[in-house]
């Protein structure tokens, strides 16, 4: 560099992404916004257009507060398969169901957003069922890895022999096979 050159700082590239209601917005690298709408670097696993038109007509999406500690549960504890995981979404499919995880942080612009971004436990008042995986094999599982039984697995007057447990989100599944 010669006599009297300065380094000129390069303008930050920015980054688009689509929001919530088809809003484009730009976000540039160091601004504080660009901490909450996406993390994901690269690209990902399939564009989402294709993907959403893959999707059964009924299926499960959660908001999660870390999709990495979400993904280790659902692997490691009840089984499933990922298909596609980064910090911002994950593809997982556990027996015959196909599921969807995003971080709270995608659902900026949504109208959750705010109860999203409190500590309280996810999910009261819906129980996620899953029929034909066998809740013994679940339950050791869950409880070497410390995952939170809600009930230990027995045979219930409704003819499942079943297992209550909960995601790192508070989530419930009921895991059950016929008696």
């Amino acid at each position: 560099m010669g006599r009297g050159s300065r380094l000129v700082p390069a303008k930050p590239t920015p980054r688009c992404y689509d929001g919530f209601a088809g809003r484009r917005r730009t976000i540039f690298p160091g601004n504080p916004e660009e901490l909450v709408a996406k993390k994901r670097e690269g690209e990902p696993w399939m564009p989402a257009a294709e993907y959403g038109r893959q999707l059964p007509s009924f299926s499960v999406n959660l908001i999660v507060r870390d999709v990495a500690q979400s993904v280790a549960f659902y692997r490691d504890v009840l089984g499933a398969s990922v298909r596609y995981s980064d910090p911002d979404f994950a593809a997982l499919r556990f027996s015959h169901l196909d599921f969807m995880l995003h971080a709270d942080h995608t659902y900026e612009e949504h109208p959750w957003h705010g109860r999203l971004s409190s500590n309280d436990e996810r999910g009261l008042g819906a129980e996620l069922r899953l029929f034909g995986v066998n809740p013994d094999e679940i339950e050791a599982r869950a409880r070497t890895s410390g995952a939170t039984v809600v009930q230990a697995t027995t045979d219930k007057a409704h003819g499942w022999r079943e297992l209550m447990v909960a995601d790192p989100d508070g989530y419930l599944w009921a895991i059950g096979i016929p008696t």
